[in-house]
């Protein structure tokens, strides 16, 4: 199966990118083993490469890489100035040890640093990185605005918070990259901590902008309006929706869990079938029509399916390998790439083969922002679609007689 170019009718769905990439992140939960979580990163970075468009968004997975390193960083840190639970026998160094009170019994501050317990924070550490890549590589190929399409009409109102919160990071990115290129432009240092301070200002600067136009949007499409329903109607919706979601919430534990496997799917079943049954019923409050919705098609279910099956393999390997998915830092010993569970993960390479492939700058970049992004005559109220309101708002500025002034976002201070 040849993957097509991205169009608006062939574009991916980006619910399946985001199941796909929590697929990932459930598999990188189910172990330590350094080789199979660097494994995972290199499917997901690879699969990043080769299918993110040029949307603002999509430069977000360094960012996340780089967060996933300073988290590991930090955890080494920590294990090393705190020390570690885990007992060791070969001292690296041994710090002066500060004196605490009694009440803090348990905790240390300097003293003997192990390699068994840096092996251990780093291997922790090392799975937290990987979970945060992975929800990168989410943000860098869905497009926020065509995920909030697809969400149900009772998750819309809080669909809308949520995509904001997640737009800010490659926002911010965005945000900085411009603006240290205009920086570069003039002649001035982009680099440094005073670089940095300089280029605070007008980032802050942007984002109020951006948040101005977005209420303005919101307003204007009839954000917080809904229908009426009988007041039953409504409570049973609310116990349905909590109900449920406390019980996905529940069975999700259970499985990722090394005990509770056994409640666990039940659970999970029974929360799901409450939410959608909740979901179902809270969409007759919306009023809300769809424009274009997102097909959820034959690829959609290939990516999706294969993060899937990434998850349900490592969840099954725990059970025929377990000394394999979790290395032993006590004592000391070289992790082993195991086979099975290898073979697993690359199963992750899926979509890189099999989802469209985005139109890169240059050779029909146009095509690819229409595959990235929603049209601006849809009712979703994005960041990226508030541009004709904006416009409207600047008309009716310079009708007044109120000039206008540059781009907000290419401000900086004065030196």
């Amino acid at each position: 199966m040849s993957a097509p170019r991205a169009t608006r009718s062939t574009a991916l769905h980006a619910g399946a990118w985001w199941v796909w990439a929590l697929g990932l992140a459930t598999a990188a939960s189910r172990t330590t083993n350094p080789l199979l979580l660097a494994l995972l990163v290199g499917v997901a970075g690879y699969v990043v490469a080769a299918r993110r468009t040029e949307a603002p968004w999509a430069r977000s997975y360094g960012a996340f890489v780089k967060l996933g390193l300073v988290v590991l960083g930090i955890r080494l840190v920590f294990a090393f100035v705190l020390g570690s639970p885990i007992p060791g026998t070969h001292t690296l160094v041994t710090l002066p040890e500060l004196p605490l009170p009694n009440w803090a019994k348990g905790v240390r501050i300097g003293g003997r640093v192990t390699a068994e317990g840096m092996v251990f924070a780093l291997y922790d550490g090392l799975k937290l990185a990987t979970l945060l890549i992975c929800v990168g590589a989410a943000n860098a190929l869905a497009s926020p605005a065509r995920l909030l399409k697809s969400l149900p009409g009772a998750l819309y109102e809080a669909g809308v918070a949520v995509v904001v919160a997640m737009t800010f990071a490659p926002n911010l990115v965005a945000d900085v990259q411009r603006l240290r290129a205009a920086r570069r432009l003039r002649g001035r240092p982009d680099r440094g901590v005073k670089a940095l301070l300089q280029v605070g200002m007008p980032v802050l600067e942007g984002a109020l902008e951006r948040s101005v136009a977005l209420a303005a949007a919101m307003d204007a499409r009839g954000y917080g309006r809904t229908a009426q329903v009988p007041t039953a109607v409504r409570r049973l919706t609310t116990v349905l929706t909590l109900g449920g979601l406390l019980g996905v919430c529940a069975g999700s534990y259970g499985l990722l869990g090394d005990t509770g496997a056994g409640y666990g799917l039940p659970l999970l079943a029974v929360g799901l079938a409450a939410a959608l049954a909740g979901l179902w019923l809270g969409g007759r409050r919306s009023v809300r029509t769809r424009y274009r919705p997102e097909p959820w098609g034959v690829r959609a279910w290939l990516v999706s399916g294969s993060g899937i099956a990434v998850a349900a393999l490592m969840i099954a390997a725990n059970g025929y390998a377990p000394g394999a998915l979790h290395p032993p830092a006590v004592p000391l010993t070289a992790p082993v790439l195991p086979l099975w569970p290898a073979l697993s993960v690359l199963v992750g390479l899926v979509p890189a083969f099999v989802a469209p492939v985005p139109a890169r700058a240059g050779g029909g970049a146009s095509a690819g922002r229409s595959a990235g992004s929603t049209p601006s005559t849809s009712s979703t109220p994005s960041v990226t679609s508030v541009t004709s309101v904006t416009s409207v708002t600047s008309g009716a500025s310079a009708a007044s007689g109120r000039r206008s002034g540059p781009d907000p976002s290419m401000k900086e201070p004065t030196q």
